[in-house]
């Protein structure tokens, strides 16, 4: 699933889809892979994190075998916030940090805030996001499965993800467009939005940009297949 950016609607209908489109496939218990950006944008983000908090803590409740939940970028500006609130605050809040504390009831911020302003306001996130926070920071960078490689921005296709830095799986390198993997995976990738959910050249896209469009796109990977879902 590409990024939800805070549109629980569209994630409420495509979970719906991947249902309907498991169930005349005779599909059983596939494996649910979230490839980051939760929140901010879209007005939903709390309701997003929860609903995503409940498919991780029991997958087979909702039909899968299990559910895996990657770290985005913008995760990791919520967690730079609420851990140093003056440094992290400006860039979370200009990249939709605003609708996510909205979502959660914090109020008092704008994008002029500074000091003792941000300070105040992320220790009310701390409070009222405290389980979500606690799950945010245990989110994996990337997953690999089969032959398949699944990290938030795609990451650097010439070196091994485990030797690579958060900031290349998270924020992307203009190399990973520039060639295939050299170890032969196919890389499932979101951060960057497309108009349409592909697969070509090693590389599967999914964010469709859900928070702008309405679309939030699905691939579904099977041996030697790939199809997509969207929620429109």
């Amino acid at each position: 699933i590409g990024d939800v950016h805070g549109r629980f609607d569209c994630l409420e209908r495509l979970l719906d889809r991947i249902v309907e489109d498991r169930a005349a496939r005779g599909i059983e218990a596939p494996r649910l892979i979230f490839m980051g950006d939760y929140v901010d944008r879209g007005e939903r983000s709390a309701e997003v994190l929860a609903r995503l908090r409940g498919l991780l803590g029991a997958p087979e409740s909702a039909g899968f075998a299990e559910v895996v939940a990657l770290m985005g970028n913008h995760e990791r500006m919520l967690l730079d916030f609420v851990d140093e609130p003056q440094a992290g605050g400006p860039r979370w809040l200009r990249n939709g940090g605003l609708q996510t504390m909205l979502s959660f009831g914090v109020g008092g911020v704008q994008l002029t805030s500074e000091g003792e302003a941000l300070d105040r306001a992320a220790e009310a996130l701390a409070a009222a996001a405290a389980a979500e926070i606690a799950m945010l920071r245990e989110l994996p960078l990337f997953a690999r499965f089969g032959r398949v490689l699944f990290a938030h921005a795609g990451g650097d296709p010439e070196t091994p993800p485990v030797l690579q830095g958060e900031s290349t799986l998270l924020w992307g390198t203009g190399r990973f467009f520039q060639s295939a993997r050299s170890d032969g995976l196919w890389s499932v990738y979101g951060h960057y939005v497309v108009d349409e959910a592909h697969a070509a050249q090693g590389r599967i896209a999914v964010d469709t940009g859900a928070y702008a469009t309405g679309v939030l796109s699905a691939a579904r990977i099977e041996t030697g297949e790939v199809g997509f879902l969207t929620s429109a």
